[in-house]
């Protein structure tokens, strides 16, 4: 759950983010709103996370996260108290920026948002694009990118440093960019997805892409 609080006692919540598409315990696939959830359920999260933030006087964005088993049943995992990879998925459903409430936030000033003014639209998905061989265990792959091709359209964003002739290097995290797709509906994002990774190029190095 994304939740956003002021020194002025305002605290909200952006809704949740599910990130149930793992491997070694990290992050590749976010999806928001979880498909998963109910809309009972989307509330109650959401009342949590702000609570924990409450609880803890909280000030600046951050993750109250949880994990949901078989039986439908919540329980609080951890906090991350800054901002996440996967942010890009709730700015693309609220319309909200949430690195600028963060400088806001950390200027003095009140959020820009009530939380009955907060709503979600459609469906995103956000692919994280990691310099690794799929088909080698996912050893990271480092080198020089000979061409890179970001793709674009409507419900399409890429958040990314490389370029061609730039080059990974061995010492840091694999992800060398962010891909997020927007759709009205589940089945469109899922379509868009598709499409956005197939005209996605990254050659020099071998990616998660075409695992994805």
């Amino acid at each position: 759950v994304q939740v956003l609080a002021d020194s002025h006692g305002n605290t909200i919540h952006l809704f949740e983010r599910d990130c149930s598409i793992q491997r070694r315990n990290q992050k590749l696939v976010e999806i928001a709103p979880s498909p998963q959830l109910t809309q009972a359920q989307r509330d109650y999260i959401g009342e949590l996370g702000v609570k924990a933030a409450r609880a803890v006087d909280y000030e600046n964005a951050g993750t109250v996260e949880f994990l949901l088993d078989q039986d439908n049943n919540f329980y609080f995992m951890e906090m991350n108290t800054r901002l996440q990879v996967e942010h890009t998925v709730t700015e693309t459903i609220t319309g909200i920026d949430i690195v600028q409430e963060q400088i806001r936030i950390a200027d003095g000033m009140e959020l820009q948002y009530k939380q009955e003014n907060v709503n979600f639209r459609g469906y995103a998905m956000e692919f994280r694009i990691n310099a690794e061989d799929p088909k080698n265990s996912f050893l990271p792959s480092f080198g020089k990118i000979t061409r890179y091709y970001a793709p674009g359209g409507p419900g399409v964003r890429i958040d990314a440093a490389i370029y061609s002739g730039y080059v990974i290097p061995p010492y840091f995290d694999s992800m060398c960019a962010k891909l997020t797709v927007w759709a009205l509906t589940w089945e469109g994002v899922v379509e868009r997805g598709r499409r956005a990774l197939d005209d996605m190029v990254v050659y020099g190095v071998k990616t998660t892409i075409p695992y994805y």
